[in-house]
């Protein structure tokens, strides 16, 4: 790929809450990625999350953290001195790698509703980054395609209402193997259903100096505040919004 301009990125990020990158990773590499992720999750794997999670956020997808397995091949992604210096580009100094995270949706799936990975009324300046890591292509048939609203993460709490609402100002990715996503913590996002094969995604998080560890234990759907360490809906944003 023809070289980068990390501050110009830094500011098309900062600019839109989201920044794409085609052929950003080595293919060869990215098979080998997914090789492993389909050999540890196989065809059918179980959901981890619980029932009340699973109706009320309309997302079916299925973690693993193959670096705290040990699994040290994740590493060369993590380790890339172009995606270092795109971050802290976007950061500043002292920014952090949270974990990597690999995100599996079988088919007949819903997604992922509407969400923000952390909530902008606990501190508008504090936030994680996904760093999107595309080991096999989105495509029409598989579907799993993310939309993004475009400057979200300046508009505070996303809104209450349908998890699933199609916004007119939303734009439809379809990564390529090989493809960086990077997207604001805040900024309005959700993945469609599932509807052939299998959707994957590897997401190494990080986050800005001085930004707490578990920024993500919260998550704000357009009908729920969700903690993910007490595996509890911590407010009913519908029935709050019905006063």
């Amino acid at each position: 790929m023809t070289a980068l301009n990390y501050q110009d990125l830094a500011k098309q990020f900062w600019r839109d809450g989201y920044l794409v990158i085609e052929d950003f990773f080595d293919l060869t590499l990215m098979d080998r990625y997914q090789q492993l992720i389909v050999e540890h999750f196989g065809s059918s794997p179980e959901f981890l999350h619980t029932d009340e999670f699973l109706q009320k956020s309309a997302t079916e997808v299925i973690p693993w953290f193959p670096q705290k397995e040990g699994v040290d091949e994740f590493d060369t992604v993590e380790n890339d001195h172009r995606l270092k210096a795109l971050t802290e580009a976007i950061l500043g100094e002292g920014w952090y790698h949270l974990y990597c995270m690999t995100m599996f949706s079988r088919q007949g799936t819903k997604g992922q509703a509407w969400h923000q990975d952390c909530d902008p009324e606990e501190d508008e300046n504090r936030f994680n980054v996904n760093r999107l890591v595309y080991t096999a292509d989105i495509t029409p048939e598989i579907g799993g395609q993310t939309l993004v609203v475009p400057g979200s993460h300046r508009r505070g709490t996303i809104t209450v209402g349908d998890v699933n609402e199609e916004f007119s100002d939303q734009v439809v990715l379809s990564p390529a193997k090989g493809t960086l996503v990077l997207l604001h913590g805040h900024t309005w996002h959700r993945v469609r259903p599932v509807t052939g094969g299998y959707r994957v995604s590897t997401n190494y998080r990080c986050c800005p100096k001085g930004t707490p560890e578990g920024i993500t234990d919260v998550c704000v759907y357009r009908n729920m505040r969700y903690q993910f360490a007490t595996s509890s809906v911590i407010e009913d944003r519908l029935l709050r919004n019905a006063y």
